[in-house]
């Protein structure tokens, strides 16, 4: 059963079978080509679901291609111009594949999708793919034989389209543009747009018949753009969610919105609410002539300086990094008074995509994963591989020296754990992301660094075990929206633009306790600062509560808020009091811990590091880090993480470990 055809049981209120997770349908992908064969795998089945792949070149000025299931290998659209269908040689194809497409650029002159790096026109052969799986609530095609009169087509897209992209395939004719934002949302349906051009709204009865499109059908006038007789089409269809997407476990999550504002030209622009955190957007100024300006999270789409652009009418280049917009936990702020986006008083369409997964984690190996480069490791040009697509790293090097903390919303810059400075731009052991075009490696599956012994450990965002908020202080109690799904167990605080302890919460703290990550010091109370730290309320599944203390809430700061959460099977969080002797900790896993957390928290005690890569092993004597400081890897005979099916077992009478009557703050992923 798909998205729009969920049913509630009648009787138990329980829901039949969601829409699919929406890294399932959408994606965007960063590659570099190769100038020959590669599969590109984004988790997308164009196959048997059928979908549209679109690629543009980032570096180079070459004619980005639109292809989808409907076409014959090979053929292609450009969404920059008004050409009809065109057609690879056979040596030049692209396939739709049941977990992305493969590329098959092997003529010298074919570098719209696979150029090598620095060969000919490929420039440095650096790609933007972004994949639409059809899905019932999100995405649709339609093929149709124009006939010159006014006429209604049928769609499965079980929802009224909020944009129509619609292109004439037989010949040249630039692409016609339905959306509902048109003319302030009245009577939109009275206006269309062309994609391959930076036009105006313009009204005119004869594009779409001066008929809304409906849950079944579009309508189509006379107008050669989309009814020439005789001549062939295809339609996009672009759903608009409101309350009822159908998506994710529960079957009540939306993933996709059309809409418009009205810029109002400074730096803090409007704030958009979507109702979640968006992972593509795309703006459009519709009063007066605007591009089609497209961002992303892939390339840099965050709280950072580097939201790059993509101007879907013209040539596929990504244009000069600034900061255009920022997500939130509920939508997009606007952070640049540049008419492209935020010209005051100007008219503007928007689309966004939702972030994902909407699912919960059930393979702890899908979500984290740590990683040691030792001397000499070259790890394919310093790209250090990981299996999904990271969202935050923390690293510092066996042999002593700072915990980088870093975040692909905040890229390019970096905060320390291991003091309190403010965040700071990015070295060349910190990149995390691919958005900037020079260091163009395919941050889909890994980080980039060029440091030798050095251990990571990376996390993916997920409901019920990671999320990560940004957000301005205000100097006033209050709550800020999270999207973990759940209670947060755990949280991290830490103010970028100043210097600022990093502040923690820890359920079993409670919200009148908090801990300082960055250095050993027990926990402070309410007489300390707790009441103004928590507010004395404790996390939701929704928000989280701050109170006036500068840790969290500073008026004019920014700040960043990580939090985790316990993840059946995957993650735990919880506390212990000392034995003094072997103790096991049972976190609910099958196969043991892969990473364990441990700070004393009644009195001063390191927060504790200790990994599958470097120890947890039955012998003696574990290699562990010091999370809060400097310090080289340690063996202490006294701290000893041995192997528990079901958790770990702590072995070892050391006052920060294990003290008889001590209590410990735990967090182990398995």
């Amino acid at each position: 059963m798909t998205a729009s055809t969920l049913v509630l049981n009648a009787a138990s209120g329980a829901k039949a079978d969601p829409g699919p997770d929406i890294d399932e349908i959408f994606s965007t992908h960063i590659y570099i080509g190769n100038g020959g064969t590669q599969d590109i795998e984004n988790g997308i089945d164009l196959a048997n679901e059928g979908g549209m792949l679109w690629i543009a070149q980032r570096d180079v000025a070459y004619v980005p291609i639109l292809t989808d299931s409907t076409m014959t290998r090979g053929q292609r659209l450009a969404p920059n111009g008004d050409g009809g269908h065109q057609n690879n040689a056979p040596n030049n194809i692209y396939l739709l594949n049941n977990n992305g497409f493969s590329l098959r650029d092997i003529s010298a002159g074919s570098y719209g999708v696979n150029g090598s790096p620095g060969g000919g026109a490929a420039g440095n052969g650096t790609y933007a793919s972004w994949t639409f799986r059809k899905a019932e609530k999100f995405f649709d095609i339609v093929t149709y034989t124009g006939n010159g009169s006014n006429r209604a087509i049928s769609h499965n897209l079980g929802t009224a389209p909020g944009m129509m992209w619609v292109k004439k395939t037989s010949g040249s004719q630039n692409w016609a543009v339905y959306h509902r934002g048109a003319n302030g949302g009245s009577s939109p349906e009275d206006y269309y747009f062309r994609l391959n051009q930076d036009i105006a709204q313009v009204n005119d009865t004869n594009q779409f018949q001066s008929t809304a499109p409906t849950s079944t059908q579009f309508f189509l006038g006379t107008d050669s753009d989309t009814n020439q007789n005789g001549a062939t089409y295809v339609a996009y269809l672009f759903a608009h969610n409101d309350g009822d997407g159908g998506f994710g476990e529960d079957g009540n999550k939306d993933v996709i919105k059309c809409g418009n504002y009205t810029g109002n030209g400074s730096s803090t622009g409007p704030s958009i609410d979507l109702g979640f955190e968006p992972q593509w957007v795309m703006i459009k100024r519709y009063n007066t002539t605007g591009d089609w300006n497209m961002f992303d999270v892939m390339r840099g789409m965050g709280m950072g300086d580097a939201d790059i652009n993509h101007k879907i009418n013209s040539a596929g280049v990504d244009q000069s990094s600034q900061n255009w917009i920022d997500p939130t936990a509920t939508g997009f702020n606007l952070t640049n008074s540049n008419g492209h986006v935020n010209g005051s008083g100007d008219s503007y369409l928007y689309v966004a995509i939702r972030r994902g997964p909407l699912n919960k984690p059930t393979d702890a190996t899908k979500v984290f994963v740590p990683n040691i480069r030792g001397t000499g490791d070259s790890y394919a040009g310093n790209h250090w591989p990981i299996a999904f697509v990271p969202d935050m790293n923390i690293n510092t090097r066996t042999t002593g020296t700072d915990t980088y903390f870093m975040s692909r919303l905040a890229y390019p810059k970096n905060l320390k754990i291991s003091d309190n400075d403010a965040e700071s731009g990015a070295s060349g052991n910190q990149i995390f992301t691919g958005g900037n075009a020079s260091t163009q490696l395919n941050m889909n599956d890994g980080w980039w660094s060029t440091t030798s012994g050095v251990i990571s450990w990376t996390w993916k965002r997920a409901p019920s075990y990671f999320d990560q908020v940004y957000y301005s202080g205000t100097g006033s109690a209050r709550t800020i929206s999270h999207n973990l799904g759940v209670a947060p167990e755990m949280m991290w605080i830490k103010m970028r633009s100043n210097a600022e302890n990093w502040t923690v919460y820890h359920s079993a703290g409670g919200n009148t306790s908090y801990y300082t990550l960055d250095d050993d010091r027990a926990k402070g109370t309410s007489s300390s600062g707790g009441t103004n730290i928590w507010n004395d309320t404790s996390p939701t599944s929704s928000v989280f509560s701050v109170g006036t203390h500068d840790r969290v809430n500073k008026s004019g700061d920014t700040y960043v808020a990580t939090l985790f959460a316990t993840a059946a099977g995957v993650s735990k969080l919880g506390s212990y009091t000392g034995t003094g002797s072997d103790q096991n900790i049972d976190c609910g896993f099958s196969s043991g811990a892969r990473f364990v957390m441990v700070k004393r928290e009644n009195s001063t005690g390191h927060w504790l590091i200790f990994d599958s890569l470097r120890g947890i092993t039955a012998a003696s004597n574990d290699p562990f880090l010091e999370l809060d400081s400097t310090a080289a890897q340690d063996q202490n005979s006294n701290l000893d993480v041995d192997p528990l099916s079901s958790g770990f077992t702590v072995s070892g009478a050391d006052s920060i470990f294990n003290a008889s009557g001590s209590t410990y703050l735990f967090y182990a992923i398995a």
